[in-house]
């Protein structure tokens, strides 16, 4: 990892090595653009498909939540400090690939002769970084609310509102928090995050200046050959240190009447997603409203499954899914503009998603959550979280779990 950083593009992918009967690799690391797209979201996934079909090779990148305004009639008009491209992917010249005790390196033709000289230079660069010092940052971060407690409860009710009316039945309602005027170390950052939380699909991207430091346990969307998985996350509880009381508390999370209750409308809304490209009878519930356990939370996970024709395009898939169900709500549309006018932020690569397409056109791509942004040249760091709002739903238990949520974040910047 460290080496890596005296390149402008790297993305790194891992898994922690959680047990995830669909992952393809532990983790994997791409370096060094040879070719990339960045685009707003006009017209992004016309471009994206055409990028990708020229390429016909592995690419990684990002697609950011904003790209809603590309498969609907939207638009995204609050404040962003960070102004990410609203979709950057790029080839790598180098890919290493991790699986079990083996790596696979993958080097363009360009730059091939410069392998022995990278793998003596990793050996002495990452040996050197354990001896190190982890600390992140010289001086303290001070943290802001872009909504205070008392305005997010009131928003939380006017989100009630909406769905005593019948506007809608679920909204994933966010907040940002950020700091201005701050400088961090992306990478210790990240590996501190990473630490502290072992994600299954944990990411650390570097493009230029801008960074995406993610501990995301949630899959959004795989596709295998002419498989599609989806693995929405929708219901959280917080963990204990006491054995009996966290088991108790994982309990509770599997019984709970509205955590179910929002993970089930999720799962329906994945479904009606997936039907779009699906085959005929093809769309499966594998697996309801299963909770698994993280060193930070409880979390309530589905898996919903698809077959497509070996005809159908992959970004096809991505975007007639996207933004994904657990960070819109139902029915998606009129959630994402109620989303809109209470949100305070635009919300970017927050709640979009990392991934990456192969050769073959396969891809896997992340939830963009539980992850720190940051735009190292205009010193601005954020993160956001967020919670779905059911008719069930109390506002301040809404915010206590928000909290829960940003707890890990919190603690790696302000330490």
């Amino acid at each position: 990892m460290t080496w890596s950083q005296q390149f402008n593009e790297v993305n790194w992918m891992d898994s922690n090595h959680f047990n995830q009967k669909h992952s393809s690799f532990d983790a994997m690391m791409a370096v060094d653009a040879f070719t990339c797209i960045q685009t707003d979201y006009y017209e992004a996934f016309v471009k994206l498909k055409e990028y990708q079909s020229m390429i016909k090779d592995w690419i990684f990148g990002y697609l950011t939540y904003d790209l809603k305004n590309a498969v609907e009639d939207l638009e995204s008009n609050n404040f962003d400090g960070l102004q990410f491209p609203e979709l950057y992917f790029f080839q790598p010249k180098k890919l290493f690939l991790f699986k079990g005790d083996t790596v696979e390196m993958h080097y363009l033709n360009m730059v091939s002769d410069e392998f022995d000289d990278d793998l003596l230079q990793i050996s002495q660069v990452e040996n050197c970084h354990l001896e190190r010092s982890r600390k992140v940052s010289e001086n303290p971060i001070k943290i802001k609310l872009r909504i205070h407690k008392d305005e997010y409860l009131t928003k939380v009710e006017t989100m009630l509102e909406h769905i005593h009316r019948g506007d809608i039945y679920e909204a994933n309602f966010c907040q940002e928090f950020y700091a201005e005027n701050t400088q961090i170390k992306p990478l210790e950052t990240y590996m501190k995050l990473n630490n502290i939380s072992k994600p299954p699909f944990a990411t650390f991207m570097k493009l230029g200046d801008k960074y995406v430091l993610s501990a995301s346990p949630e899959r959004y969307i795989k596709k295998t050959g002419n498989k599609i998985v989806s693995q929405p996350i929708k219901g959280t509880a917080k963990r204990s240190n006491n054995e009996k009381e966290d088991n108790l508390l994982k309990k509770q999370l599997s019984e709970d009447e509205k955590e179910r209750s929002e993970n089930i409308m999720i799962v329906d809304l994945v479904r009606n997603d997936l039907s779009k490209t699906a085959t005929k009878g093809s769309v499966k519930v594998e697996e309801l409203c299963q909770v698994y356990t993280f060193p930070q939370v409880h979390q309530m996970i589905s898996t919903i499954t698809s077959e497509i024709e070996y005809s159908e395009h992959a970004v096809n898939v991505l975007e007639t899914t996207f933004p994904m169900g657990s960070m819109t709500g139902a029915p998606k549309i009129s959630a994402i503009k109620i989303i809109e006018k209470l949100e305070k932020t635009k919300r970017g690569v927050y709640s979009g998603a990392v991934g990456y397409f192969t050769p073959s056109s396969d891809f896997d791509f992340n939830v963009v959550i539980r992850s720190i942004l940051y735009n190292q040249t205009k010193k601005y760091v954020s993160y956001s979280v967020g919670s779905a709002i059911t008719a069930k739903s109390n506002p301040l238990k809404e915010y206590e779990e928000c909290l829960i949520k940003a707890k890990a974040m919190r603690e790696v910047l302000e330490n």
